[in-house]
């Protein structure tokens, strides 16, 4: 790896603090007996982020394949064993080992003799609960049937014998679907069949219209709810039951009943015509129901203590699983040197952690038994290493946002230690009310005081951002809370926290006429905006005002800070290109027509002029020898911004131009002197290749796409230059319509119905007043000011330095796969 990004950040101590930290690529050449170990203890440092030797095969022509299959089938019994506590409302102990004693290989025989023992015991209680449901309906049935049988069965002869007479009356050549023989000797008794069940109750008006349908009204079906829910035997479900029978007669009409019995999922049961023979067999019935009721609850306690015992060591079991698979994953990334009988690891690793890897590698030899230590080496590389930022609890929200944008380039200046000042700050200025700031700062110190608990607990998606990002919230409703004693606005109402306004009524109309006849009779107010100005006429222009041109001012700077964070960048990286032809007319430019702005701005305030800003910068482009009259706010003004003017117009082609020109000489150059080396040692073959190599080089150099996206660059700057500090406009909008909100809520809510002395339309005002406040004031305007401050930092900030195209450090750490696993 090449040192000169190490070096370069030593002219600038201070801005060490936003540089990622240093990397090196590292090589292992590691004995097999002590891979394992030692892949393990590296897994616990957590400070490697390995490469993958064998991309170019397919998992299982890898190593160590079926080692993995192994873990994943032990997971899968894992999983199995969770789905069953879950459904018996056991759950896992919260006491974890952190370096489980467990021998893997005993781990796995243990976990398929739990698996099979479950089965077995799920099955039996499965069948057995399965005839416990049977036996229950078969209750219901004799009990519901045997009430209304007789009945039924003598209305249903006496239906048939009218069929038959209406039958042989009407001539109908319609004959129900009964076997004729029952027409031939009308001397015969008419014996009628019956069957059985419960069918469940959504189904019964359908079941009773097929029935009619398919027998022609040859059948008489009755029923009979049941008061009770029952359990389904075949679904296990707790289903709305109607016992039923159905009167037949003939076996084409049993047939039929049978099969949409069956199409409609009724269960049927046997029953008998002898009412001795239906007590015996409810007794019977009733005797084998207890007896399984005392088999299945043994059953069911046995299976519960034996998840119980799981539960105990089930986080242990599974954390171990978790590593075990990991490592294997990790050992398949390394080259297998069968001669010598080592595996090689490459991977990137900070440079600070040098000496820990080697003392994890001479313990984990030392554990082993291993009669060969491993070996550990820094690789030089041109490739980019990965970034790594060290982060606590409180500063890793504040990285997570500028990530979100984009991971910064390896040893790139990183905007996230500005993020933790400049984004708090602006969503305040959008969010200036320290009522509103006090409510944001309640609940964030909820989550800060309670956060060792909230964090092992499984919150909603909503619950688990805001809690991930409380630090962030903290820091915005401190701001918040500053900026609302800047606007003096507690939920809209003003204070003298500050001492006395500066403004008294001149007359006794001021009352009345509140907007007019204020006189200053004091000095200025000490903190903040004066409490007189609102509720008068001047409150809406004096805030425009003041709100819009405060938000230009912080754009400017803001600005003004990416543009200089691009000079340590170059700096950083010993770039002078960027720094003479990208860093120097961009400030230039800026400040020229920007910076010039923000200057009559503090100038204007300052002297109290009346002149019109608008008209001056206009007329700055248009008229620039003109004279300025009334707009004029100091001597020289007229020729500053001549000079101004021509430097902003100098600074588009210095930094279109020079740039993409000394890029071509440069590579001439280099081509040429390649050409040069490669004739002076035209003797030595080994560098026969360096003609094609130069000319690669000088195919790989196009001029006229460094040229294009260089004037492509500095379009999107002037233009941007422009819409960027519109763009800060967002400021003074959303804090001006935060601000008139909450007036619109305090006035025409709570002190109208204040005003009507009745206590309930009071107290609907006072419910009215909380929900918009903290619907639309506290949830709605804190989401739009977030995501306004983010669009600030994203594009109108970090687009001035920020290339954010590197990629994260992720190191093999078995604590990562803890916080993935909660």
């Amino acid at each position: 790896m090449s040192t000169d990004h190490r070096s370069g950040g030593g002219c600038c101590p201070p801005m060490d603090l936003m540089r990622s930290e240093p990397m090196q690529l590292v090589q292992a050449i590691i004995p097999i007996e002590s891979s394992h170990q030692t892949v393990s203890y590296l897994g616990d440092l957590g400070l490697i982020q390995f490469k993958d030797l064998n991309a170019d095969k397919s998992p299982f022509q890898r190593t160590y394949a079926n080692q993995i299959k192994r873990c994943g089938e032990m997971a899968r019994k894992l999983r199995f064993f969770r789905d069953q506590m879950t459904k018996a409302s056991v759950f896992p102990s919260a006491l974890t080992v952190a370096h489980p004693n467990v021998n893997f290989d005993d781990l796995e025989a243990k976990l398929c003799e739990l698996e099979t023992e479950l089965l077995e015991v799920n099955s039996n209680n499965g069948k057995l609960q399965r005839t416990y449901s049977e036996l229950l309906e078969y209750v219901l049935v004799l009990q519901k049937a045997g009430e209304f049988f007789y009945t039924a069965q003598d209305s249903a002869t006496a239906q048939h014998r009218q069929n038959e007479e209406n039958i042989y009356s009407d001539g109908s050549i319609e004959k129900p679907l009964l076997d004729q023989e029952m027409f031939i000797d009308h001397s015969k008794q008419v014996k009628l069949g019956f069957v059985s069940g419960l069918v469940p109750k959504g189904k019964s008006m359908a079941f009773e219209r097929i029935l009619f349908r398919a027998t022609r009204g040859n059948m008489f079906l009755k029923q009979a709810a049941v008061e009770d829910l029952v359990t389904d035997p075949v679904s296990g479900e707790e289903v709305a039951m109607i016992v039923f029978v159905v009167f037949y007669s003939g076996e084409r009409a049993k047939t039929k009943i049978l099969k949409i019995c069956d199409a409609f999922g009724a269960n049927r049961y046997p029953f008998t015509e002898d009412v001795g023979r239906q007590k015996q067999m409810i007794d019977e019935v009733s005797g084998k129901i207890k007896e399984l009721k005392v088999t299945i609850d043994a059953g069911l306690q046995h299976r519960d203590n034996l998840l119980k015992t799981i539960s105990c060591q089930f986080e242990q079991w599974n954390l171990l699983v978790r590593k075990e698979k990991s490592v294997y994953h990790t050992l398949n990334m390394l080259s297998l040197d069968v001669s010598k009988k080592c595996l090689v690891a490459e991977g990137w690793s900070p440079i600070s952690a040098s000496t820990q890897v080697q003392n994890v590698l001479q313990k984990a030899a030392k554990d082993s038994n291993s009669q060969v230590g491993s070996i550990f080496q820094v690789l030089n590389t041109n490739a980019p290493p990965p970034t790594y930022f060290q982060t606590n609890k409180f500063t890793s929200a504040f990285q997570e946002i500028v990530d979100a944008y984009g991971v910064a380039r390896y040893q790139e200046a990183n905007p996230g230690v500005f993020t933790i000042v400049t984004f708090p700050f602006l969503f305040a200025v959008m969010f200036g009310d320290w009522g509103h700031g006090i409510c944001l700062l309640l609940t964030t110190l909820y989550f800060i005081i309670r956060e060792k608990k909230l964090s092992t607990q499984k919150l909603g998606d909503i619950t688990e951002m805001i809690f991930g990002g409380r630090y962030v919230i903290l820091m915005m409703a401190i701001s918040s809370i500053y900026t609302g004693f800047i606007y003096n606005e507690f939920f809209s109402v003003p204070f003298e926290l500050f001492g006395k306004s500066a403004y008294a009524c001149s007359d006794s109309s001021c009352s009345d006429a509140y907007t007019e006849g204020l006189v200053k009779v004091r000095p200025a107010y000490s903190f903040g905006v004066d409490p007189e100005w609102h509720g008068s006429r001047s409150e809406l222009p004096f805030l425009n005002s003041l709100k819009m041109k405060m938000s230009i001012l912080l754009g400017v700077a803001q600005m003004n800070l990416g543009i200089i964070l691009s000079y340590f960048n170059g700096s950083f990286f010993r770039n002078n290109l960027n720094i003479w032809y990208q860093f120097v007319p961009q400030l230039i430019f800026l400040n020229s027509l920007f910076g010039y702005l923000s200057l009559l701005i503090i100038v204007k305030w300052c002297t109290g002029s009346k002149a019109d800003l608008y008209h001056v910068m206009i007329y700055m482009f248009l008229s620039p020898t003109d004279d300025l009259g009334e707009n004029q706010l100091f001597d020289g003004q007229k020729n500053l911004q001549m000079v101004l003017l021509l430097l902003a117009l100098v600074s588009v082609p210095w930094m279109l131009l020079p740039k993409p020109l000394i890029l071509k000489k440069q590579h001439e150059e280099r081509h040429q002197s390649q050409a040069y080396a490669m004739l002076q040692s035209s003797d030595d073959g080994a560098l026969g290749i360096e003609p094609n190599h130069a000319s690669n080089d000088h195919e790989e150099f196009e001029f006229s796409e460094i040229f294009v996206h260089q004037l492509i660059h500095t379009i999107e700057f002037v233009l941007g230059a422009v819409s960027n500090t519109a763009s800060y406009l967002r400021l003074w909008a959303l804090s001006l319509a935060h601000s008139e909100l909450s007036t619109v809520f305090y006035e025409k809510v709570l002190i109208l119905a204040w005003g009507y002395n009745n206590i309930i339309i009071l107290a609907i005002g006072i419910v009215v007043f909380i929900c918009a406040t903290i619907g639309v004031l506290l949830v709605m305007e804190t989401l739009s000011a977030f995501l306004h401050a983010l669009r600030l930092h994203w594009v109108e900030f970090q687009n001035k330095f920020y290339e954010g195209d590197g990629y994260k450090f992720v190191p093999f750490s078995f604590a990562l796969l803890t916080e993935e696993e909660e």
